[in-house]
């Protein structure tokens, strides 16, 4: 969720809030019954806000025809889930789905098999991907470095958090040894982290969605192509042990400007997002 909507749905929660706080100045009667009314009304529209990109918005285009033009002779359909283009009487119908098939990890996350093995592994499975699949994609990745102090920070207030936990288990009556060492071994993945970027290691984010454009004689039959190509897109990263999500929506919009411009900072990559990829 963005900053905007962020702000919308602080200021948004001000009359609910006040209105379960001041409930019992309204009395037993009807006023008393509208307010609670009015306060559950409220919570349900701010609820409801969360699963504005992925659900209102889409909802409310489809029933209303609704559609939008991001750049000239391109056109995002009522759905929010495909960006058309009509030439010469062909309709190019493009799709993004998420994607998260190589994480950056710390130096310290890395595991007994070795970086070459991993990395033996990650090509094959990747080959194979390649050639189950039988049209043309983009796979791309935005990266960029992160802020050390800020990284850090966050290391720092995971560690504490899991050292809390720990001291917790360890109190506890009924202490679970595998628990206790479930959470030792993330307290030293966190210390090791915080040592590495101690020693000169730069933390980085990434951002990686597939992007695919079937063609058809009508919008449909192109819509229909590029559903099935994006089926087929998730059947085969499914072998690389990562879920593929279709991006409909803002992120829709997002994903097709960045092929014309890209975000100039993190803050600006990150904030376009609900969750970091």
């Amino acid at each position: 969720m963005d900053e905007e909507a962020i702000m919308y749905l602080v200021f948004c929660s001000v009359v609910p809030v006040l209105a379960i706080a001041n409930l019992g100045a309204f009395g037993g009667g009807i006023w008393g019954f509208f307010a609670v009314v009015l306060a559950g009304v409220n919570i349900a529209f701010l609820l409801t806000m969360t699963f504005a990109d992925f659900f209102i918005f889409p909802l409310i285009t489809g029933l209303l025809g609704i559609t939008f033009q991001p750049f000239k002779d391109y056109k995002i359909t009522k759905g929010q889930d495909a960006v058309i283009k009509n030439v010469n009487g062909l309709y190019y119908a493009t799709g993004y789905v998420t994607s998260n098939l190589f994480a950056f990890v710390f130096k310290a996350e890395q595991t007994e098999i070795g970086v070459e093995s991993k990395q033996v592994q990650a090509i094959d499975a990747w080959e194979k991907m390649v050639m189950s699949v039988k049209f043309a994609f983009k796979f791309h990745v935005l990266s960029i470095a992160r802020d050390v102090q800020i990284v850090r920070d966050e290391l720092e207030g995971k560690r504490s958090y899991q050292e809390f936990e720990m001291s917790k288990a360890l109190q506890s009556k009924n202490a679970n040894e595998v628990i206790i060492g479930g959470i030792q071994r993330k307290i030293n993945i966190f210390q090791s982290q915080i040592d590495s970027i101690g020693s000169g290691e730069k933390p980085m984010a990434s951002l990686m969605y597939f992007e695919t454009t079937a063609v058809g004689v009508s919008e449909k039959s192109a819509m229909d192509a590029l559903a099935a190509q994006i089926k087929q897109l998730e059947v085969a990263a499914s072998g690389m042990n990562t879920q593929l999500i279709r991006i409909v929506g803002r992120e829709l919009y997002i994903l097709f400007k960045y092929s014309f411009m890209l975000p100039t900072d993190f803050e600006e990559l990150h904030s376009n997002f609900d969750v970091e990829q």
